[in-house]
């Protein structure tokens, strides 16, 4: 990546989650929340055309998702973005919660944000699982350099 690290934001995992929990409960219904969603994916650091590859695609997304990851088991940092509005958001919240935390780190958190917001209920079968697929590749690169 050749851009400065954007994430973390919050000093651990732990403390993203919560944070986005209570950014979530902040609005009342899912259209905001939504909105929100795509504030947060407009708030992703620029991704270079020049890795819109097939190599960097996420598959089992139904948008195009682009995903790269540098580091080690120190510190692996995480890259995204989607022709989604709504996925981009969903990136931006998992780089939150994952990237630029060290492999033990990324292992030894779940994605409760899912939960805690609602999220799960309120994404589309196709859209869910393309937010699966995202968090399994993190996990897996997380593995890969434990």
């Amino acid at each position: 990546m050749t851009q400065p690290p954007f994430f973390p934001l919050e000093p651990t995992a732990a403390e993203a989650q919560r944070a986005i929990a209570e950014e979530f409960a902040f609005f009342g219904d899912w259209s905001e929340r939504y909105q929100y969603l795509i504030d947060l994916g407009r708030k992703l650091p620029p991704f270079p055309d020049a890795q819109k590859v097939e190599e960097h695609r996420l598959l089992g997304c139904q948008s195009m998702v682009w995903i790269v990851v540098d580091g080690d088991k120190d510190r692996l940092d995480f890259a995204a973005i989607s022709d989604s509005a709504i996925v981009s958001g969903l990136c931006f919240l998992a780089l939150r919660v994952y990237s630029g935390r060290s492999a033990d780190e990324i292992l030894a958190t779940s994605p409760d944000y899912v939960a805690d917001i609602g999220l799960a209920k309120h994404l589309s079968p196709t859209r869910s699982n393309g937010h699966a697929a995202l968090l399994a590749f993190i996990r897996e690169r997380a593995q890969a350099a434990a």
